[in-house]
């Protein structure tokens, strides 16, 4: 018996291992063609892009893995099928489950593995890569702007809607903020589209703007006087703005100092986050609810004439009773002055909400991440007990249709994994479900698949569908 779970396991870990370092070096690949524009022509040494794919790839072992467990593991038994070797398992009395043994006992294992890589090696790998990319940003100016937001490059703040053309060059809706050497922001730039030139001669970065216009403050005698500050405002056709790149150059890579995202967490870590969190937002609903009570009125009513606020104490099934005693303007005045008053909660419970959302949705990606740490590991173990079966019913090895099954599986259980968990960010569904829902499907699907295999049965008896079919046509007749 010891013999055939060597057997098995030997053929089983020749695929795994085969599988897993070529998958891992498509995604490799994949990894340097995302990066491309940001590794390639920056006179960056190897070395450092070398560092940069080592600490990225812990971090594909999560889409790696699954795939590599469920094609090893449907084309092992496939091989076994076909070659008849199974046939002769099952005829000497050895149960399916029982040939699976072997490998039951790898798949657990590999499962508390993956657990301390998603906990311990993927975090670490990722404080890595998120740290050098940021030190890579600042030798390409190009690369330390985000669309959207502000960032900082040299003395200056740049915003930009929309990156495009050759090297991410071409700006467009361009703000810059630039300040003194004492801080000051007294020059502020827009423009309707601009683009960044390198002068790699005298390491000088040229952004060159078109149509817009230069604000600038103009630093007055008495700088604490509240009186409106003298300024400039100029329109212009094209402008440039020069940068020393000598400084931005002079990069350390070694510099660590972001050290704070979700994806850079353990579990530990990640628990006293979202407990933090949590109880900020608590808080700050607490607050807002508070401020937004007082700023209606109600709480200046009761505090001016001591009467608690009840709840249809005043009649405003018609708002005329209320207003007849005032003449028409005074009416038209209060009445314009409820509606600016309601109009301006109306836009502050809209923003609020906004920023509400956005930190609720920062607390669903901690949970998510918390969620995944033990979710991924379960899910090698689940598509194991897919996988086996399932090439046991193919019955084909080699890499036609069970490396085409495979994938059909493993999209499924991905695309449904990411769905739920962009559903989950946004609080439509629980961050558990986001995290869980892939292994909680593909569970009974792999129970069924065992059942029918250990029976001998396929996954579908298409002849007794058809004869059901036929048989109910014919006496209908």
């Amino acid at each position: 018996m010891k013999i055939l779970d060597i057997y098995i396991l030997k053929s089983y870990l020749k695929k795994f291992f085969s599988f897993f370092f070529l998958i891992m070096l498509v995604f490799i690949f994949q990894t340097i063609w995302m990066f491309i524009d940001d590794l390639a022509g920056k006179e960056i040494d190897f070395q450092i892009i070398f560092k940069f794919l080592i600490f990225y790839c812990p971090k594909l072992i999560p889409l790696v893995l699954p795939l590599t467990v469920l094609l090893a593991s449907i084309m092992t038994f496939g091989d076994l099928a076909e070659n008849y070797e199974f046939a002769a398992i099952k005829s000497s009395g050895i149960s399916l489950f029982r040939s699976m043994k072997s490998l039951i006992i790898f798949n657990i294992f590999l499962c508390v593995v993956v657990y301390f890589v998603s906990n311990n090696l993927i975090p670490y790998s990722e404080f890595k890569s998120y740290n050098l990319r940021k030190n890579l940003a600042k030798v390409k100016p190009s690369m330390a702007i985000t669309e959207g937001i502000f960032n900082d490059i040299g003395m200056m703040n740049i915003k930009v809607s929309n990156k495009y053309g050759i090297d991410n060059s071409n700006l467009q809706d361009v703000i810059i903020h630039k300040t003194n050497r004492f801080n000051d922001n007294t020059i502020v730039i827009k423009a309707r589209e601009g683009k960044l030139i390198n002068d790699e001669q005298n390491d000088i970065l040229k952004i060159r703007l078109n149509d817009g216009y230069r604000y600038e403050e103009i630093l007055a005698e008495n700088p604490n006087s509240k009186q409106y500050k003298p300024h400039t405002q100029i329109y212009f056709e094209t402008h440039e703005i020069y940068i020393d790149l000598k400084q931005i150059y002079n990069v350390d890579f070694s510099e660590e100092r972001y050290n704070n995202t979700f994806r850079m967490q353990n579990t530990k870590q990640l628990n006293y986050s979202i407990d933090s969190l949590e109880n900020k937002l608590v808080k700050e609903y607490e607050s807002f609810s508070e401020n937004f009570y007082k700023r209606t009125g109600v709480f200046n009513f009761q505090t001016r004439y001591n009467r608690p606020f009840e709840k249809n104490s005043i009649d405003i099934t018609n708002y005329s009773s209320i207003l007849r005693d005032f003449d028409f303007s005074s009416q038209k005045s209060i009445i314009n002055s409820v509606e600016n008053n309601i109009n301006n909660q109306i836009a502050n419970l809209q923003t609020q909400k906004s920023n509400f959302f956005i930190k609720e949705k920062i607390i669903n990606l901690h949970k998510t991440s918390f969620h995944d740490k033990y979710s991924i590991p379960i899910s090698t173990l689940i598509l194991f007990i897919l996988g086996a079966p399932l090439g046991a019913i193919i019955r084909k090895g080699g890499f036609g249709f069970p490396v085409v099954t495979a994938l059909i599986m493993f999209l499924f259980y991905h695309f449904l994994g990411t769905f739920a968990k962009n559903a989950a960010e946004d609080g439509s569904i629980s961050t558990f479900i986001g995290s869980w829902i892939s292994n909680i499907v593909m569970l009974p699907i792999a129970v069924y698949l065992l059942k029918r295999a250990s029976s001998d049965k396929s996954i579908l008896n298409i002849d007794n569908i058809f004869a059901s079919l036929k048989s109910k046509f014919i006496k209908e007749k």
